[in-house]
């Protein structure tokens, strides 16, 4: 059975000191997707109980995978047991995936064990994947020849107008969208708040909590390959 990294942020506080964590749905919605078939670890900068965004506990409350999430022992465990990211080895999985929140903004796009690592992963062809503010955490990282990731890729992630109609722009160091189109080729979905994934080589990145279940699908599907 093939090995997937979950990586959490441990920051739970933005620049304003409002509470922050990562995002309920985007690892619920992707774990239900994969548990059967993959087994899952999870990781996060200080390890065990990386904070959950409050917020998204509310927003969600009706949400059946997020629900189930909170209330399943197994992922209780899993949390409880986070390894730190210095304690894990990119040889031990077949794929990586970065849960959103604005928390990544905050520790994971500066953390350098962070950024070796999710380098490894994507040097060596494994499957490199991030949801909503998730691809933060893959900003400063390089291919092989020393480029972005995002370079020359087609890629997605949280859009400027979300984190404006969400009141969070200056909450954060820097805008996802704009580091993307910085250095790669952004796209999002029509509409604020819609699905949308891309698949682009090994790198899988989807837009908002509403793509997270298609970013799960699109792990299992790179898995079988």
């Amino acid at each position: 059975m093939p090995s997937v990294l979950f990586v959490f942020t441990s920051a739970n506080k933005n620049l304003k000191d409002g509470p922050t964590g990562w995002y309920l749905p985007e690892a619920a919605h992707p774990y239900y997707v994969l548990k059967d078939s993959a087994s899952i670890e999870f990781a996060a900068p200080q390890g065990p109980n990386p904070p959950i965004d409050p917020t998204s506990v509310k927003m969600f409350a009706e949400d059946k995978e997020s629900t189930q999430f909170l209330n399943d022992e197994t992922v209780k465990s899993k949390l409880a047991n986070a390894k730190k990211l210095s304690d894990v080895k990119s040889e031990d999985y077949d794929a990586v995936f970065y849960v959103g929140g604005h928390g990544p903004v905050i520790d994971l796009a500066v953390d350098p064990i962070n950024i070796k690592l999710a380098t490894q992963f994507y040097q060596s062809g494994k499957t490199t994947a991030a949801v909503c503010h998730g691809p933060a955490a893959l900003v400063n990282v390089l291919d092989k020849d020393g480029k972005s990731i995002f370079a020359g890729k087609k890629a997605t992630g949280f859009s400027n107008v979300e984190e404006e109609q969400v009141g969070a722009v200056d909450t954060i160091p820097f805008l996802l969208e704009d580091k993307i189109k910085a250095v790669g080729t952004y796209e999002k979905a029509k509409e604020p708040w819609g699905p949308y994934v891309i698949v682009d080589g090994n790198l899988i990145t989807g837009q908002n909590p509403a793509s997270a279940a298609g970013v799960g699908k699109a792990i299992l599907e790179a898995l079988k390959k």
